[in-house]
């Protein structure tokens, strides 16, 4: 069972908890025997106050297990309440890393799409517009770097926070995400083949950077990171 490191503290205060999840941790309600990343914390919170209370937090977004990357929590119920209206009127910006293939023609653009939800397979897909229960779906990406391997890496701004948002979207337009059994097509999974590498054993997805407005100080911070996955090793802009 994995126990915190704290070393993945990015940034903290009274109210904020910022925090890196490695690939593989789920935020919230890990499998059976799996520690997940919001009872690790709470031992962390636990272990600091001594047992002297039961430490209060509440994660204001979530990342899907298989996706690395920054995760906020919040130490109090107006921080929490404050963070989750910066998320809902879009002040809280996210933007991620991803390294896809094929590498996109258009070198920048944005994506809008209709997705609905499927709860049976834990799965998205792109429907019609009016599709009885689809949500749309905006982000923006940008090509940073290409390697000689048919690979991109992409920089993107989520606009909307759907289920498998990036995934769905930039396999649907014909590039998925190195790494994605889910979303990933057979075509991508040949060219690798080609290539002689997989680009990676995980998902090529960080969420690499977050820009927020601290409830306790009023200003706004911005956290970057570097990903640690195996897809993006040779890439020299992974911090651009």
């Amino acid at each position: 069972m994995r126990s915190f490191d704290p070393r993945q503290i990015l940034f903290e205060n009274r109210q904020i908890l910022v925090v890196y999840k490695p690939a593989g941790t789920a935020v919230q309600s890990g499998s059976v025997g799996q520690m997940d990343l919001e009872h690790q914390l709470l031992g962390y919170l636990a272990m600091k106050s001594s047992g002297r209370s039961i430490p209060y937090l509440a994660v204001v977004h979530r990342l899907d297990q298989p996706v690395e990357g920054i995760v906020l929590f919040t130490k109090t119920k107006e921080a929490a309440a404050a963070c989750s209206a910066q998320l809902q009127n879009g002040t809280m910006k996210k933007e991620y890393l991803a390294v896809v293939q094929p590498s996109p023609e258009k070198k920048e653009a944005p994506l809008d799409d209709y997705l609905l939800r499927e709860r049976g397979s834990n799965s998205s897909k792109v429907v019609r517009r009016g599709t009885a229960g689809a949500k749309k779906a905006s982000l923006s990406y940008r090509v940073l770097e290409e390697n000689d391997r048919g690979q991109a890496l992409l920089r993107i701004q989520l606009m909307t926070g759907r289920h498998h948002q990036i995934r769905v979207q930039l396999s649907h337009a014909g590039m998925p995400i190195v790494g994605d059994r889910k979303y990933g097509t057979a075509e991508a999974a040949a060219i690798r083949k080609e290539a002689g590498r997989t680009g990676g054993r995980g998902l090529a997805l960080c969420a690499a950077s977050l820009t927020f407005r601290d409830p306790e100080t009023g200003r706004t911070e911005t956290i970057a990171i570097s990903p640690k996955g195996e897809a993006f090793a040779g890439f020299r802009q992974v911090t651009g």
